[in-house]
């Protein structure tokens, strides 16, 4: 079984903040400080970050800019940009492995070069694009062959290919694994993603507010609320708005339905893999349970499009807040059954401890987010640790292990379920009266504004540039699989190619969150 963590309360050095004493701050945005700097200084900052002082919250670009947030632990985040000289700027995953990806997508979007950067291969460019860097230059493409890609070499003697996707067996979206094996222990896998690249960043250039809002709700379904909540709250810090009690207590009511239908379902799924379908046939009636009675209250099984900039677009009666203490208190026990199942039953544990084992040290490194990091002992949460309404102030617990394995990621979404039980129970007894929606005033000038939500699979940001007129001139969203599909690659290795499905599912990765 796994084993409960202490928290890290440790605290990097101040060498960043020293280098961003002097520089310019650009606003506004809010309520993070966003600060301006050149070359020498964003790749000194690099280097800091390659050195554990920071962890990387998010890279991303827009024409002429390259963007970096940051956060150290206990304070935060603050934005570092730098400008594009030339169609280049300082590579960051040179010296910090976790921003190789978002570089190669800046890369693809945008033409910009990341100097000295260790891998310049396409990521979300399969050769079938009709313009090369459309979000730049936009040049005439040449076709190429999607198939056409240099899988990274490994050597030695006896060792064979096996690739497997895009295309998977069932309803599932695509993504290419090329798994380097002796036999059939695992010496490599290489992941190819972007199959789902939908351009959410073009799509958010001078959008109108309202459609804005429905393309973030959409980068990724399964984490629809939590998106609309990062993107409700950045505007709203960019416009200086705060939303009435009553809809921030509903929203909290909505994120936590979401959490408890997603943990349902991965905990099913990571059993069936296992063999051990009698968990993912009950989860499987959990999980329908939250979502007949999000569509009850809600009017969505998803609740997609509930939360907007200002408040809620639904609100939830006295009768639906009976329905959801009714399903809740209907599921606990068939739940609490369900784990003794599992932790009774020595073949499904023969399978999940010690299976997938990802470090601390590569956990801490790659920031990790939501049940993999927390399996892992990073002892973070965005609703605690960047507290926002309606979690600011309110004691709940954040289950952090150390084992590091399949079984520790069950584990950890174990308990999740019962925090976030309680914390609906919470919210809904307490619901304040009121309204549920506050009108926005426009911006009278370019204003900015960024927000980090506790997703289901982890910390999931959002910023926004807003114009006159309820215009977002740019925005950006990072789903927590981008730190995260990466720590996939490390935890199957010296597994066996069997033990894949039951690591993967254990992670479960968004591939449309991180084909962006």
């Amino acid at each position: 079984m796994a084993e409960t963590a202490k928290p890290d309360t440790t605290k990097a050095g101040d060498r960043i903040t020293a280098l961003l004493a002097d520089a310019d701050v650009a606003g506004p945005q809010r309520p993070w400080p966003r600060y301006l700097v050149d070359a020498t200084v964003f790749e000194a900052i690099a280097k800091l970050l390659g050195e554990g002082e920071r962890d990387l919250v998010g890279l991303w670009a827009e024409t002429g800019a390259v963007h970096l947030a940051l956060r150290r632990v206990g304070e935060d985040p603050c934005v570092v940009s730098t400008p594009v000289i030339d169609g280049r700027f300082p590579s960051v995953g040179m010296r910090h492995a976790p921003a190789i990806r978002p570089e190669r997508a800046i890369r693809d979007l945008f033409g910009y070069e990341p100097v000295d950067a260790p891998d310049l291969r396409p990521w979300l460019d399969h050769g079938a694009w009709t313009a090369t860097a459309p979000l730049g230059a936009a040049g005439p493409a040449v076709p190429r062959d999607p198939a056409d890609y240099q899988v990274l070499p490994v050597k030695g003697e006896g060792l064979h290919q096996i690739p497997v996707g895009p295309v998977h067996a069932g309803i599932i979206e695509p993504g290419h694994f090329r798994f380097t094996a002796n036999g059939e222990t695992v010496v490599r896998l290489e992941e190819r993603l972007g199959y789902v690249h939908k351009g959410i960043d073009g799509l958010l250039v001078d959008a109108p507010l309202d459609r804005a809002a429905k393309v973030v709700a959409r980068v990724s379904g399964d984490s629809t609320v939590a998106s609309s909540f990062a993107f409700a709250r950045a505007v709203e810090a960019a416009l200086g708005v705060v939303p009435p009690p009553r809809a921030v207590a509903v929203r909290g009511v909505m994120a936590e339905l979401e959490r408890l239908a997603n943990h349902f379902g991965d905990i099913g799924a990571i059993c069936n893999d296992a063999a051990f379908a009698i968990v993912l046939a009950h989860c499987g009636i959990f999980r329908e349970k939250i979502l007949a009675a999000s569509a009850a209250v809600f009017a969505h099984r998803l609740m997609m499009d509930m939360i907007v900039p200002g408040g809620v677009t639904a609100n939830v009666t006295a009768e639906g807040a009976k329905l959801i203490v009714e399903t809740l208190d209907a599921i606990t026990p068939a739940f609490e059954e369900i784990v003794r199942l599992y932790e009774d039953t020595p073949s499904i544990q023969d399978r999940t401890c010690g299976t997938g084992h990802l470090s601390a040290e590569l956990a801490r490194r790659f920031a990790a987010g939501g049940p993999v990091g927390r399996a892992s002992a990073r002892d973070f949460d965005a609703r605690r640790d960047l507290a926002y309404a309606p979690y600011a102030g309110r004691a709940f617990e954040v289950p952090v292990l150390t084992a590091g394995d399949v079984d520790a990621r069950i584990q950890v979404r174990i308990r999740e379920v019962a925090a976030s039980m309680k914390l609906i129970r919470e919210l809904l007894r307490a619901l304040p009266g009121g309204p549920v929606f506050t009108p926005l005033p426009d911006a009278t000038e370019a204003c900015e504004g960024i927000a980090v939500t506790e997703a289901f699979r982890g910390d999931l940001l959002v910023w926004l540039r807003l114009l006159p007129g309820r215009i977002v001139a740019r925005g950006h969203v990072r789903d927590a699989s981008w730190f995260q599909w990466p720590l996939l690659e490390a935890a199957i290795e010296s597994n066996i190619v069997a033990d894949f499905p039951l690591c993967n599912k254990s992670f479960n990765c968004s591939y449309s969150g991180a084909d962006l």
